[in-house]
Formats: C-alpha cells, sequence, structure tokens
C-alpha cells in the first residue's frame, strides 16, 4: 500500500479499509495533496480530491477544511487535530486557530451497552452499586462517556465508562498513522525535518494513557498527596473499588466554572482571589512538584464559595524531570546575560534542533529576540507574547520542541489569559517572580550544586569503566567493516591501536579520581557520623 509497511495484529483488510476511509475523507476537502505527502497517494484518484462537502459563499481555507475532515474521522484523529492545536512549533497559526475549535464529542453509546461494559469490568451492573444511576450521560466523547450517580453512602459520584472496542479502533488508527510518518520520513524532505515518526509516538503514548483510566485514577491520587493541606485547591477522591483500565468512578464536585464571570460576581466572590488561586496552583505544580495538569481548559476547574478550585479530568498532565529543569535554568541563565550562543548550545544538547537546522540563522534569531527584552521589568512582559515568539523560532527553524515543553507554555498561555480575565490587572508574570526566584535558588544552592557534581562525578566513575569496552567494540566494529566512517586515514589502525592504549593506561586513574571526587561530594552533603 503505497510502500507502507504495517505490523498491527489487525487484519490487512481492516487496515485497507480504514485508510481507505482516511483518503476519501481528505480528498473530500481537497487534501489530496496531504495524502500523496505522507504516502497514501495510491488512495487518491488525482491529488486535489473532490468534493463532498456543503458550499458556501466563501471558500474554505485548507486549515477549515483539515477541521473538517479530522472531525469526520472522528477517534484518534480528533484528539490528533487537538494535539496538534497545541503544537505552534509544528504547524502554521492559522491552523492552530482552526484546529482548536475541534470539538470531542460524539453520540452517546446505548445505555445496554455502556451498562454491559461496566458489568464486564466491575462484575455486576449498575444497579448493584450505586444508590441512583443516570442513564443519561452527563458528557459524551470519543472515547468514553459521563455518568452521575450517588453510591449507597450517599456520596454523589461520576462514572467515566469507555466506549465498546474503541481501544481497537483506535489503535488501528495510530498504526495507519505510525505507517503514515515513517514513510513520509523516508521519502520527503517535510517528514526528515520534524521527525514525524517521533512526533506520532509521543502522540500515541498520550493518547494510550487517556484510555487508560487506571493510570488517570492515579494522576488524581498524585495531585492529591501533592495538595494535601492547601486550602485552595481541592481534588476529587478516586473510589478504586469501583475503578478499572476502563472504568472510572470519582467523588463528584460541584461549583462555579471558573471562567463563568457573571456567576462569579452574582455569587459575591472576589476574583482576584480566585486568579491568584488558579495561577498559584500551576506555579506549584510545575516548580514544586515537577507534575502538572496538562489540560487546563476552564471546564476543568470549578470555583469554591471561599474561591478556592476544584480541579478534575486528570488524563493528560505533564512531567518536568531534573534534566529538563536543569535544562531551562541554564536556558533562562543565558537569557539573563543575552548569551544567544549558549541558548542554541542548549537546544542542540537537548535535541530541539539537529543536524538539520543552521545553527548561525537560529542563533541570529535567538540574539535579536533575547536583545528586545533586555533591561525590561519582568512585570511588563506578556507570557503569551513571550511563548508566541519563541514558537515562531521554533516553527521556522523545525526545532523539535519537547512535548513536555509545548505543553507547560500551554498551561502558561492559558493560566495568563484566564488571570487576565478574572482580574484584568492581574500580571503573571509579576505575580509568579517569587515562585521562580525560590527555584533559582533552591537548584543553586550550595547543596544541590554539591549533590550534582557528585553524581557527575559517579557517572565519570561508570564511565571510566565501561569506556574501554566501548572503544574495543568500536574498533572491532571498524575492523570488521560493520562501521561506515565519513574520512579516510591511512594510518586509522595504528592509531585506534594507540588510542585504546592511551585509554586503558587512562582508565584506572580516572576512575580512581572520579570515585574520590564523588565520596568526597558525599561526605560534605550527607556529613555521616563518623565523618565527625
Amino acid at each position: 500500500m503505497a510502500g507502507i509497511l504495517f505490523t498491527s495484529r489487525r487484519t490487512r483488510s481492516q487496515i485497507l479499509r480504514r485508510s481507505r476511509e482516511i483518503a476519501s475523507a481528505l480528498t473530500r476537502h481537497g487534501l489530496g495533496w496531504l495524502m500523496v505527502r505522507v504516502g497514501l497517494g495510491g488512495f487518491v484518484p488525482f491529488e486535489r480530491g473532490w468534493f463532498g462537502h456543503e458550499a458556501r459563499e466563501t471558500p474554505y481555507t485548507r486549515a477549515e477544511h483539515l477541521r473538517m475532515a479530522l472531525s469526520e474521522l472522528g477517534g484518534a484523529f480528533i484528539k490528533l487535530g487537538q494535539a496538534l492545536s497545541t503544537r505552534p512549533d509544528f504547524v502554521p497559526p492559522e491552523y492552530v486557530v482552526e484546529l482548536s475549535k475541534l470539538q470531542d464529542s460524539a453520540p452517546p453509546v446505548p445505555f445496554d451497552d455502556i451498562c454491559q461494559v461496566f458489568c464486564n469490568e466491575i462484575g455486576q451492573l449498575p444497579e448493584k452499586i450505586f444508590d441512583e444511576f443516570n442513564p443519561q450521560p452527563l458528557a459524551s466523547a470519543s472515547i468514553g462517556q459521563v455518568h452521575t450517580g450517588k453510591l449507597k453512602n450517599g456520596q454523589p459520584v461520576i462514572v467515566k465508562i469507555q466506549r465498546p472496542d474503541v481501544a481497537g479502533q483506535i489503535e488501528e488508527d495510530l498504526e495507519i498513522l505510525s505507517g503514515m510518518a515513517e514513510w513520509a520520513e523516508a521519502h520527503t524532505a517535510f517528514g526528515r525535518n520534524y521527525n514525524l515518526p517521533a512526533l506520532v509516538d509521543e502522540f500515541a503514548f498520550t493518547l494510550r494513557n487517556e484510555l487508560d483510566y487506571q493510570r488517570e485514577g492515579q494522576n488524581a491520587d498524585r495531585f492529591r498527596r501533592n495538595f494535601a493541606g492547601d486550602p485552595s485547591i481541592s481534588i476529587p477522591r478516586v473510589y478504586w473499588e469501583f475503578t478499572t483500565d476502563r472504568v472510572l468512578t470519582l467523588q463528584r464536585v460541584g461549583g462555579i466554572k471558573v471562567a463563568d464571570m457573571s456567576a462569579l460576581d452574582a455569587a459575591g466572590i472576589d476574583r482576584h482571589i480566585v486568579a491568584e488561586n488558579s495561577v498559584r496552583i500551576m506555579l506549584r505544580e510545575v516548580f514544586e512538584f515537577g507534575f502538572f495538569h496538562a489540560d487546563p481548559h476552564p471546564g476543568n476547574f470549578f470555583v469554591q464559595p471561599d474561591g478556592s478550585i476544584a480541579m478534575i479530568d486528570f488524563g493528560m498532565v505533564g512531567r518536568l524531570d531534573v534534566n529538563m529543569m536543569e535544562s531551562l535554568l541554564r536556558i533562562g541563565m543565558a537569557v539573563g546575560r543575552q548569551d544567544a550562543e549558549r541558548i542554541t548550545d542548549e537546544f542542540f544538547a537537548i535535541g530541539m534542533a539537529n543536524a538539520n537546522v543552521k545553527r548561525k540563522a537560529l542563533q541570529r534569531d535567538l540574539d535579536h529576540f533575547i536583545s528586545r527584552y533586555a533591561g525590561r521589568s519582568i512585570k511588563d512582559l506578556a507570557a503569551t507574547k513571550t511563548v508566541d515568539e519563541v514558537m515562531a523560532i521554533a516553527l521556522r527553524h523545525h526545532l523539535q520542541m519537547p512535548a513536555e515543553l509545548v505543553m507547560l507554555f500551554r498551561v502558561v498561555g492559558i493560566s495568563e489569559g484566564l488571570g487576565a480575565q478574572l482580574d484584568p490587572n492581574f500580571k503573571l508574570f509579576e505575580f509568579a517572580t517569587p515562585y521562580m526566584q525560590e527555584f533559582w535558588l533552591k537548584h543553586r544552592s550550595p547543596k544541590a550544586i554539591a549533590l550534582r557534581v557528585g553524581q557527575t562525578a559517579l557517572d565519570a566513575a561508570e564511565l571510566g569503566l565501561t569506556l574501554p569496552q566501548h572503544i574495543s567494540r568500536l574498533i572491532g566494529q571498524v575492523e570488521r567493516g560493520e562501521l561506515e566512517l565519513n574520512v579516510n586515514h591511512e594510518g586509522l589502525r595504528d592509531f585506534a591501536h594507540r588510542l585504546q592504549q592511551m585509554v586503558n593506561g587512562l582508565a584506572f586513574p580516572l576512575l580512581l579520581a572520579a570515585t574520590i571526587v564523588a565520596l568526597g561530594f558525599m561526605m560534605i552533603v550527607y556529613h555521616p557520623a563518623f565523618w565527625d
């Protein structure tokens, strides 16, 4: 099929049928060129395709056609469109705006079918477990639908139940998307510049997590632990006895939607307090826990009478590991010094920029970007505008932004917009400054630096142990002709032999020195009793 290899356990006829559906939907909307670009040209009778959409006086744009096609395809493709709408580093602004209009809704599954899924997972029908269970769904989406109920003890709950066979359908779509991405990478500059297989893998990982309701429950529990004792936020309890991979039962929370300004005013709630609480929660998630709610649209946050926030929907979360936080710190320091060269170095070091990126052009744009902000007070900065400029640079230079970083930028932008909506005088950067300063000092304290240096020394010790073995393997590959090199040196073998002898001679001193340094820093940091 157009040179694409599929390895799914789904039958070839299923894959072919779904591929034709995809090609048909896209070509109906004049997107046959896209099918040719990603390797499904064999399904397109002519590149521009045929049209079956409703006509209108003003012609539809390509972005509108793509949104309509993805909406028709449903399932994973709606999720794909929503994911692309959060990637301004990858798609042009007009597509971001249009794809953000995609609504993940679907006709409800018949109640008997939903009850069967529940019974298969929990072992009993809903009426045996709940005192009340509403057969009409509160919401119905492409993966599952939500019903309200009440436990035997009177506790109101919401029950999220997965649609029958949705997992198999999504895996089929992911298989097709993966094949298209691999074909495009192998045959087009577009695919190579953006490393499409990696992007599809990220999307597949996120979507499979959304299919696992137990993981969503675990995320909710982690948020509850992180914010235990914080009166500004409440997280619903998970009822694990009624939760599986395909059923999630949560305490039901109420309140006023955070973006309903008229309702907040009618209830006499101080909107400035709500703005501070919502942004404070986000800042603690990012700087304190490195674990944040990555789907912060207003429907997932409810304001309580005291101005505190109740949070729901934990299927999409972001994680910032130590390495990413360290990279952000180094980039932040380089920005403060107006050192565009160091920022460029960091982009290459963390894999945002690959060999196809023109280094000098990227550095020039970064230098222009940071010079415009030199000397300006942080309270005068707008997070959304700053992030948009960074994303424009990423798009222009084909940078591959880590998914976690893109999610973080999105969360910051939404938080700033919500804060300004709640209180027009609210400035996110000004409010966030103390949190950023505390985080900076925490990660630049002598103890934190000593720990990192000690870890680096231990890593060096491990490298000293394994380096001769790796070099020996490399030399063997060269001698057997298994490794292609872009140089041809007459004395390569003799040089490699001398290199191996030199490394063998250095390995033990290197290992010994690194171990001594590591132990020294461990003594300083942990200060064991025998040290005295």
